[in-house]
């Protein structure tokens, strides 16, 4: 596995050679450098190494005292001073590695803090033979670096680049060659710059005759300003002082000497809030209490097996309180905790809640932080200054030191998987494999727990603890509080009637009746926009995104259609582009068109949207969020970002637009991902005093999940899934591995996809292989995204990974372990 990168021989005896994780592609492979005698190396070390013609970035894996190979070459440099990663981290690098494909340099920079790799810089000189070299005598291409380097006899490379171009910089290796040049390459540190801010304070020593004179002058906004400054609570910010009494004043009163800018430093914000006392814990409930009891007995002993817990508890159940005693108890033991949870918009809910019991213990990590956030919360959790670490997927690579519980919010969202970029890692799994090199206690809680960790469950991988019933409000009488009352509503019989609305009569009534008596309603729709699809009605064209196989969406409030998959935008058709009729038809539903309906149905009430597209706009998603919560807003529109994690016991009433999208996406997953986002939306009512009720409106009524979701059956469910997925050998019966080739070609791609096909199927019967399948090949589900043409092979195999490490893959193909979609 060990691989040299051969270059000089050294001949020192007493040294030490590290193997090195380079960043370049080179697979799960480390290579063997000397480490120079000016150099301190250990494990966990990242590092600048040289790397065929140029340095890289590396991270030490190991450190002997004889080399692997033969030939070794200097390690350049460190990156940084201090050991960046602890010997479990270098672990499960190795595991992520080995379990999804991907480079080892790749899964180690996982848990790098942001900003490492700094910024190699090399400067190209002229040899003494190169100075007296005359430009003609050497080759004509050549000649353009000759010449430009006697003029510049010291030049930054990449000056070079700039003012010759690439074609001539690739004839440097050549120069060198010939002793012409010679290039020598630095390392420039990355930068970790303290975040200030400014402060107007008075001048030591100001008297009050100067502050008399300035109020007496002609210079209102200056004498303004220093009454500012010396009436003011607080200090003020100078750039609020800038914006309110102008950037000369301030001038002015600096120039004067009657006040001083004062640079503070700051965090960056990565905290919701401090509070000043820790929040006391309530009481538990009986099912809290024997939940909490095997949890806590895990963490006492770390002989206790299995050390992972599925938590399956009801919507309104309890589960974070479980969380937070659990926490409060590793804490005290003087480990270190993980909360992850599967969406951003979910984690200042979480964060606050967190906050409230351990005041300054906690640091938020997600992908949405500026690079200084990021920074910062690296560097508090590596120096030990928080031991508290909530977030997405991301969170859990944060760099402590010695974690003791790991929380998965929402096991079963497919968000914990990692689906662009290398590693494709699920977070569930890395998370379990984290627990077991560092002997932490793992918590996955869910009210719809995924079909495969259930099963595991059941087979006792995981402990089984239940929490089956709803607990009533800190605010209210102790005591079970009940589940909403859910409804299903054929939307067939709508029709027939004659209701053309996407509201149905049942749906209007009670929206009408939570507004009443002062309820709250969501109303869900898993679709963006106003309409889903722009159609001629003389030929019947539908207008397309140019560059994926998708029909483009109408949004109504930008009055544009929107690929919602490249993100293509252009005006909305004044006639068909092909018979030029203006006949134009908007068919289909989203979350803008149930907002503008439900407006107009019930005027009285105010009605936001919380989707993806109001949280890509800045400061809107909390926001939108924070209103309805307050209770300034009586009806929210979502989609699937309304399903998960609020608590909100003010809402009476969810409504399911339409249960039906999602059934029939080519995924055996499709009537899971259907049954849970019904379940956990539905759960979001009756949360409080008030009822619950849940309406779904389907042209399905019959189908199992729509059924199971409804009368919140997870055993109903599970039962005739498992069987559904046992009779095709479906996880958890086996495990998959997704292979996906695009290209700007259509046959090309397809021809490629069939190629593998034959590869793997030769190599499945020249190892005798009779457990694995190679299915496929089939087009990608959009068969076109971003202008490339898309074709799929899903291998079925007891160990994917295995499997496809003896067979040569060509360059294009993205490898997707375990994936989430197979579409």
């Amino acid at each position: 596995m060990l691989v040299a990168l051969s270059r000089c021989q050294r001949e020192d005896t007493d040294m030490s050679f590290a193997e090195v994780a380079v960043d370049a592609p080179a697979g799960n492979r480390t290579f063997s450098y000397s480490v120079p005698p000016s150099l301190s190396v250990e494990p966990g070390h990242a590092v600048s190494v040289p790397f065929g013609p140029r340095n890289v970035a590396g991270i030490v894996f190991s450190v002997a005292e004889v080399a692997q190979v033969e030939r070794t070459r200097d390690i350049v440099d460190l990156l940084h001073a201090d050991i960046l990663l602890r010997p479990h981290q270098l672990a499960l690098a190795h595991w992520l590695t080995d379990t999804y494909m991907a480079s080892l340099y790749e899964a180690a920079s996982l848990m790098l803090p942001p900003a490492i790799r700094g910024q190699h810089i090399t400067m190209v000189s002229l040899t003494a033979k190169g100075v007296g070299t005359q430009v003609e005598s050497v080759p004509v291409g050549q000649r353009p670096v000759l010449a430009y380097l006697q003029e510049h006899p010291q030049s930054l490379q990449s000056a070079l680049r700039r003012d010759i171009g690439g074609a001539a910089e690739r004839q440097l290796p050549r120069l060198e060659r010939s002793g012409l040049l010679e290039r020598q390459t630095t390392w420039k540190r990355p930068g970790q710059r303290e975040r200030f801010v400014s402060f107007l304070v008075t001048a030591p020593g100001l008297s009050e005759d100067s502050v008399a004179d300035l109020k007496k002058g002609r210079a209102r906004r200056q004498a303004a300003l220093m009454d500012t400054v010396l009436t003011a609570g607080p200090p003020i910010k100078a750039t609020e002082a800038r914006r309110r009494f102008g950037a000369s004043a301030v001038a002015g009163l600096l120039e004067k000497g009657l006040i001083l800018e004062e640079r503070i430093p700051v965090q960056s914000g990565i905290q919701v809030q401090e509070h000043n006392e820790a929040e006391a814990p309530p009481k538990l409930t009986g099912h809290q209490q024997r939940a909490l009891a095997q949890i806590s007995a895990a963490l006492e002993s770390v002989a206790v097996e299995p050390r992972s817990f599925l938590l399956h508890g009801v919507t309104g159940s309890g589960k974070t309180e479980v969380y937070l005693q659990a926490l409060a108890q590793t804490l005290g033991k003087g480990k270190q905790g993980i909360i992850l949870v599967p969406e951003i918009s979910l984690t200042p809910q979480t964060l606050d809640r967190f906050n409230r019991r351990f005041p300054g213990r906690v640091v938020v990590v997600h992908s949405e932080l500026t690079p200084a956030q990021r920074r910062e919360a690296w560097w508090r959790l590596y120096r030990g200054e928080a031991d508290i670490v909530v977030g997405s997927r991301s969170a859990l690579f944060a760099p402590l030191s010695n974690p003791g519980l790991i929380v998965l919010d929402e096991e079963h969202e497919w968000t914990y998987k990692q689906a662009e970029g290398t590693p494709r890692y699920h977070a569930r799994e890395a998370a379990l494999e984290l627990a077991r090199l560092t002997g932490a206690v793992t918590v996955l809680g869910s009210a719809t727990p995924d079909v495969v960790t259930y099963y595991q469950a059941q087979r006792e991988k995981h402990r089984s603890l239940k929490l089956p019933n709803r607990i009533r409000p800190i605010t209210e009488l102790e005591g079970i509080g009940s589940m909403a009352d859910v409804r299903i509503v054929d939307m067939r019989s709508e029709l027939r009637a004659g209701n053309r609305s996407m509201f149905s009569e049942p749906l209007q009534e009670a929206v009408r009746r939570a507004l009443d008596v002062g309820g709250q309603v969501i109303l869900f729709l898993n679709r963006r926009g106003s309409s889903t699809h722009v159609q001629c009605r003389d030929c019947g064209h539908s207008v397309e995104c140019r560059s994926c196989a998708t029909p483009m969406t109408y949004h109504g409030d930008r009055q544009r259609l929107l690929c919602h998959h490249c993100g293509r935008m252009q005006q909305e058709p004044s006639a068909c582009p092909v018979c030029q009729s203006r006949r134009i038809r908007y068919l289909g539903v989203g979350t803008q068109r149930v907002l503008q309906e439900a407006q107009e149905l019930f005027p009285d009430a105010e009605a936001v949207r919380w989707d993806r597209d109001v949280s890509t706009i800045s400061g809107q998603r909390d926001l939108v969020l924070n209103k309805f919560i307050r209770g300034e807003a009586h009806i929210l529109v979502g989609t699937q970002m309304v399903t998960k994690g609020l608590h909100i016991p003010n809402v009476m009433l969810v409504g399911v637009m339409l249960a039906d999208l999602g059934l029939y996406i080519p995924d055996f997953r499709a009537q899971e991902r259907v049954f849970q986002l019904l379940c956990q939306v539905a759960g979001r009512a009756g949360r409080g005093a008030l009822a619950g009720e849940g309406i779904i409106q389907t042209y399905q009524p019959d189908n199992y999940a729509v059924q199971a979701a409804a009368s919140q059956d997870y055993e109903a469910f599970f039962e005739q899934e498992i069987a559904f997925r046992r009779s095709f050998r479906y996880p958890p019966f086996s495990r998959l591995a997704k292979l996906t080739y695009s290209h700007t070609d259509a046959a090309l791609s397809e021809g490629e996809a069939e190629r593998l096909c034959r590869v793997l199927l030769r190599h499945q019967r020249a190892i005798g292989d009779t457990e694995s399948a190679v299915i496929g090949p089939a087009p990608g589900y959009p068969a076109r995204l971003r202008g490339k043409y898309r074709w799929h092979v899903v291998l079925r195999s007891p160990d994917p990974a295995g499997f496809l490490s003896q067979v040569e893959l060509t360059a294009g193909w993205v490898v997707d372990i375990d994936p989430v979609s197979v579409s």
